[in-house]
């Protein structure tokens, strides 16, 4: 068998077998490698393949009454780290590695570093979540035994 009868199968995948599209190049990567490790010879260039389309999916977003309801049931620290996911576009990673001086009360806005693709971007602070926030720096402040600074 060479590239010909690679590039059938392949295209069998994608037409008949209707597979995902990481499907369809996990079996092409593990041919390629068959051919090139196990067999020792060079597979070419597989051409005219059939690409899988991926299915265009539109996000599940709740509306704001659905995410009111949701908060109206959290408590404590909880609720907080769910209103900063909401309120500024934080990522749960992001959220969970918040510093104290990550956040400028005075600019209202949080300070994101190392973010996805580990750039560094800033989002708003929203007025509302002021308070419990914070409440939340001061109680880890008395924590870590920190003087208001």
């Amino acid at each position: 068998m060479g590239a010909e009868e690679v590039r059938q199968f392949i295209n069998h995948l994608a037409v008949r077998r209707r597979v995902s599209a990481s499907t369809q190049n996990q079996a092409l990567s593990a041919l390629i490698f068959l051919y090139k490790e196990v067999l020792g010879r060079e597979l070419g260039w597989v051409s005219d393949l059939v690409k899988t389309k991926k299915p265009k999916r539109l996000p599940v977003v709740l509306s704001r009454a659905e995410v009111r309801s949701v908060l109206s049931e959290m408590r404590g620290a909880h609720k907080l780290s769910a209103s900063l996911l909401y309120g500024c576009g934080l990522r749960l990673l992001e959220c969970l590695g918040l510093r104290i001086k990550d956040v400028d009360f005075d600019r209202k806005c949080i300070i994101v570093r190392s973010g996805k693709g580990a750039k560094d971007r800033v989002t708003m602070l929203p007025q509302s979540l002021e308070p419990a926030l914070r409440k939340q720096i001061e109680r880890a402040r008395e924590i870590a035994g920190i003087e208001n600074g």
